[in-house]
C-alpha cells in the first residue's frame, strides 16, 4: 500500500516563488466552484488552463490545456513547471483564506496508481494551516513539494489570520515520474481497484477520449483494450 502523502526530494527558493505571487495578486482570483465544500474564502487563478484563461478554474481529466498569459510573466513557476518532466494538466494558484476551511471530500481518479498526480508546493503557510489526508495530518512547509492521492478524503482548516496559498500543478504519470516515485518509496506496479464494464459502456468511454487524444487517455484505452 503506498503511503497516502510523501514530500518529494526537491524544494524551491520561497523568496522567488512570493515574488511571483505578487505578480499574479493583481490578477483576478475566482471563487472555487464546489461552493458546497468549503467554508469563508476559497480562491483560485490559472496559470494552466483548458482555454488558455486565467479566471478557468475547472478541472476535468483528459482534455488538453494550455498555458495562460498569466504564466508569461512567472518565469520562476515555469522553471517549476518543466522541472516535472511529464505532461502537464491544470496549473493552478490555490488561495485558502484565513479562518476558512475546505471540508472533508476526495477527488476522483486523482492517486498516482490512476495515471496522475497533483503536487501542491506551499507559498505561504504557517503552523495554524491543518492538511488532513486520510485523517493524517500532512506537515507542508513552504518551498517544499509534496504529493498527496486525493482520493483519500482530505481536508484543509487555515486557523490562522493569513491566506494560505499554495501552487499545484496536475501531472500525468510517465516513465520519469515512475522512476521518481520509486526512488521515494513507491510500489509503481500497484494497480488502482478494477472497474468493471461492459462492453457497451467500454466503447462508449473509448469514443469519448478519442474525441480529445491525450497521452493518458491513450493509457486508459489500452487498459480497456486489454481487458
Amino acid at each position: 500500500m503506498n503511503p497516502s502523502s510523501s514530500k518529494l526530494p526537491v524544494s524551491f527558493s520561497i523568496d522567488k516563488l512570493q515574488q511571483e505571487l505578487a505578480i499574479c495578486e493583481n490578477d483576478l482570483w475566482t471563487p472555487h466552484f464546489n461552493t458546497g465544500r468549503y467554508e469563508g474564502k476559497w480562491t483560485s487563478v490559472s496559470l494552466r488552463s483548458q482555454s488558455g484563461l486565467i479566471n478557468d478554474i475547472m478541472s476535468f481529466p483528459n482534455k488538453e490545456y494550455k498555458n495562460t498569459e498569466l504564466l508569461d510573466r512567472c518565469q520562476y513557476f515555469k522553471e517549476i513547471m518543466d522541472w516535472f518532466q511529464c505532461e502537464k494538466e491544470a496549473v493552478r494558484l490555490l488561495r485558502l483564506g484565513p479562518d476558512s476551511e475546505i471540508k472533508e471530500h476526495v477527488d476522483n481518479d486523482t492517486s498516482y496508481e490512476d495515471g496522475f498526480f497533483r503536487i501542491h508546493i506551499p507559498i505561504i503557510t504557517n503552523s495554524e494551516v491543518y492538511f488532513y489526508v486520510d485523517k493524517k495530518m500532512v506537515p507542508m512547509k513552504m518551498g517544499e513539494c509534496w504529493y498527496a492521492n486525493f482520493q483519500l478524503p482530505h481536508s484543509v482548516e487555515n486557523k490562522s489570520s493569513e491566506p494560505r496559498i499554495h501552487l499545484t500543478l496536475d501531472c500525468i504519470r510517465n516513465d520519469w515520474s515512475d522512476k521518481l516515485f520509486a526512488e521515494m518509496g513507491f510500489d509503481i506496479s500497484s494497480s488502482p481497484a478494477k472497474k468493471q464494464y461492459s462492453d457497451e459502456m467500454k466503447q462508449k468511454i473509448i469514443a469519448e477520449l478519442s474525441r480529445n487524444p491525450s497521452e493518458a487517455g491513450a493509457k486508459i484505452i489500452a487498459n480497456l483494450l486489454a481487458e
